[in-house]
């Protein structure tokens, strides 16, 4: 009986330590993240983490959790624009605005109807 329960002290146990893991490095990135908060608080807040980790952990996500929840936010919606943006610039033009385009171009005398269908028809292909 007792390697059964010293089974769930050890699962226990490493349960904990990942999650504290977890709520670590989520703060250090958050300490990181906040460009507002000067150099030497964020070395007393790591500090803090150091010496007094779980207490530390605690009043960091009870005085900075608000702000934390709005970096992060903001954080995901940059990366989310950003890729939006790599995808669309990627992805080129639709056949619609590559047809557009050429049509502006005929319009402006730069190309002449026969370029103009050659365009048009390798848009559409």
């Amino acid at each position: 009986m007792s390697n059964f329960w010293d089974l769930i002290q050890l699962l226990l146990s490493t349960f904990v330590l990942i999650v504290y893991l977890l709520i670590l490095f989520q703060i250090i990135g958050d300490l990181f993240r906040d460009s507002e908060l000067g150099g030497g608080y964020k070395v007393l807040w790591i500090i803090g983490l150091i010496i007094l980790p779980g207490l530390t952990a605690i009043v960091y996500i009870i005085a900075r959790g608000r702000g934390m929840a709005e970096r992060q936010r903001a954080s995901l919606a940059r990366a989310k624009s950003d890729t939006d943006a790599y995808i669309r610039n990627v992805a080129g033009k639709s056949p619609a605005e590559q047809i557009a385009d050429a049509k502006a171009l005929l319009d402006a005398g730069t190309i002449n109807q026969q370029e103009f269908e050659r365009l048009k028809a390798k848009a559409l292909s």
